[in-house]
């Protein structure tokens, strides 16, 4: 008779609760962040209007930051093009390299936005260095075949990405916002 004990198999978890799983976790940082302005950031949203693009506003930015805004919304609707489509075609590779090449400009512009916080960085630039690590580690497991890996790393990206950051960019006060809420 054995003397080994067996453990039984680890469950893993879909992709559907780990999904809701990263929402929470997004959505408590983001509570977490705003807490101590949750009352006026309410108060801002409850005055909102919505309107057509405010072009003046887009106007009075500075280079880097219209580059990011265009850039990131370009990349948010190609994005969820590529979520939708078919993987492996040659749409999806091509839309996939553009997509990559968006993602990596509007991370990168970044570094050169700083007017929102005195000349320095900001708490919010933590979300470039991670893009650009897991960027190059999605575009490897795509180029090793690593299919299950890519897609969880570009979805991640995506999701985590450009839906915690399109929170915090449409936050009554900043730029999205006097756009097209303001």
């Amino acid at each position: 008779m054995s003397t080994t004990t067996q453990t039984p198999p680890r469950v893993r978890l879909g992709f559907g609760p780990r999904f809701a799983l990263s929402m929470a976790a997004a959505v408590g940082i983001v509570a977490l962040a705003i807490g101590p302005y949750g009352r006026d950031i309410a108060a801002m949203a409850m005055t909102a209007r919505p309107h057509a693009p405010d072009l003046t506003v887009f106007a009075a930015l500075s280079p880097a930051v219209k580059i990011h805004l265009i850039t990131a919304l370009a990349a948010l609707v190609l994005g969820a093009a590529l979520m939708w489509a078919r993987k492996g075609r040659v749409f999806h590779r091509i839309a996939g390299w553009t997509w990559v090449g968006l993602v990596a400009t509007t991370a990168g512009v970044t570094l050169l936005i700083t007017e929102l916080n005195h000349g320095a960085w900001s708490w919010l630039h933590l979300f470039t260095g991670w893009t650009l690590l897991i960027l190059p580690l999605g575009v490897i497991a795509a180029r090793r075949r690593q299919i299950a890996q890519h897609r969880k790393t570009m979805m991640g990206l995506f999701y985590g990405a450009f839906a915690i950051n399109l929170i915090f960019a449409a936050m009554p006060g900043r730029t999205l916002w006097a756009m097209v809420l303001g």
